[in-house]
């Protein structure tokens, strides 16, 4: 699985899950999303993931399932047991690394093979049959990553896992389309592996211990215009079990989750009813086909202050809100509407959905091979 195929199904409902498997990390990267730390203790309880990811089926499954983190490998024998599962019921799974285990030159070599007259060594057997379990592998790479593991090291365990046979891709992060360091580091991907290893390529957020220092990452959408929110199709298994509707950090980790966006708790539900709540809410239809701030400017109190996500999690007690979603996309012509907003979105595949998510300029690099870098000059594409 490539990763412009998986990013292509994310606006799909309910077509992928997102499973962290630990907060732990023993990597201390300043701009970590998460807040994750090596002492860090909070995790999914074990057993109840697997009975959760145990209840898919071949005909109700998710497409996808990203093991994240912390540090999914932390966990490497968990990581394998789930990918496993998983694949068993037909879903197919993808595991986001961020690459301590090739830190310190512990994984000698060189493209395509060893340097002449060292030794080469595998990545550790228990990490490396938990990547061989999975479809798709990805590596975290910037330059907070690089304070902790050195460039050359993560590109030469890529070499060695891509030798195994397994799909490999770089999930990087800038602080723009104008970023500098991306410049560089996306033409030494392209050198050390000619193309081949495609890039999602994101901004810094303000969130976990970048909250401090990096920027907003956008301005907020007119409220007279539809802004639909594909990320919250993809159910979330948050580092407690709780299962939330959509991505953003702040709804993974505070507590308590607001209603529109609690799916449930692995310790209580399957994926059937994970999955069934999901899709038929219509809150969350709403939210996939019009966005949170249209959906309040035209049933609610107005705008909320805040950022586009504020003003998301902020619907959870706004009964006008409710009702008027439930009058226009409940039913089977709320699904109908849900699809058709799913479609709408994965209408330019991969590259479109990076270019309203993620770093425009690199839009391109989601795909193995694909087009050139469009020309910039000098300024955010934001």
């Amino acid at each position: 699985m490539e990763l412009a195929e998986l990013v292509a199904r994310r606006p799909f409902p309910a077509a992928g899950l997102l499973l962290g498997l630990t907060r732990r990390c023993p990597l201390s990267c300043a701009h970590c999303s998460t807040g994750s730390g090596l002492f860090t203790r909070q995790e999914p309880d074990a057993g109840q993931v697997e009975r959760f990811v145990g209840s898919f089926t071949e005909e109700n499954r998710p497409d996808v399932v990203m093991l994240t983190g912390g540090e999914p490998l932390l966990l490497p024998a968990l990581a394998e047991r789930l990918s496993t599962l998983a694949r068993s019921a037909g879903s197919r799974t993808a595991l986001l690394s961020g690459m301590f285990f090739a830190r310190s030159g512990a994984l000698p070599g060189s493209r395509g093979g060893a340097f002449p007259g060292r030794r080469r060594r595998s990545i550790p057997p228990a990490i490396l049959r938990a990547i061989r379990s999975v479809d798709h592998f990805s590596a975290s790479l910037d330059a907070h990553h690089e304070r902790e593991v050195p460039r050359a090291d993560v590109f030469r365990a890529l070499h060695l896992v891509r030798e195994e046979g397994v799909a490999v891709s770089l999930h990087l992060t800038g602080t723009g389309a104008s970023d500098p360091y991306l410049a560089d580091l996306t033409r030494a991907v392209e050198k050390e592996f000619g193309g081949r290893v495609p890039c999602l390529v994101n901004e810094v957020r303000p969130f976990g211990r970048a909250a401090s220092w990096a920027r907003a990452a956008r301005t907020g959408p007119d409220p007279a215009a539809a802004s639909p929110c594909p990320m919250a199709a993809w159910p979330v298994v948050a580092f407690d079990g709780r299962v939330v509707a959509c991505c953003n950090q702040d709804t993974v980790d505070r507590r308590p989750v607001p209603p529109h966006l609690d799916l449930g708790h692995v310790a209580e539900d399957d994926w059937g009813t994970v999955r069934r709540r999901a899709l038929e809410s219509p809150v969350l239809r709403m939210l996939r086909t019009v966005g949170p701030t249209h959906l309040a400017a035209r049933y609610g109190s107005g705008p909320r202050p805040g950022s586009y996500c504020d003003g998301c999690r902020a619907l959870g007690g706004d009964e006008a809100v409710a009702a008027g979603a439930q009058a226009v996309a409940g039913g089977a012509a709320g699904a109908l509407l849900d699809l058709t907003a799913a479609m709408r979105g994965s209408r330019e595949g991969a590259q479109g959905i990076v270019r309203r998510h993620g770093c425009a300029a690199y839009a391109p690099l989601v795909v193995a091979g694909g087009p050139a870098l469009p020309e910039t000059d000098g300024r955010d594409a934001r």
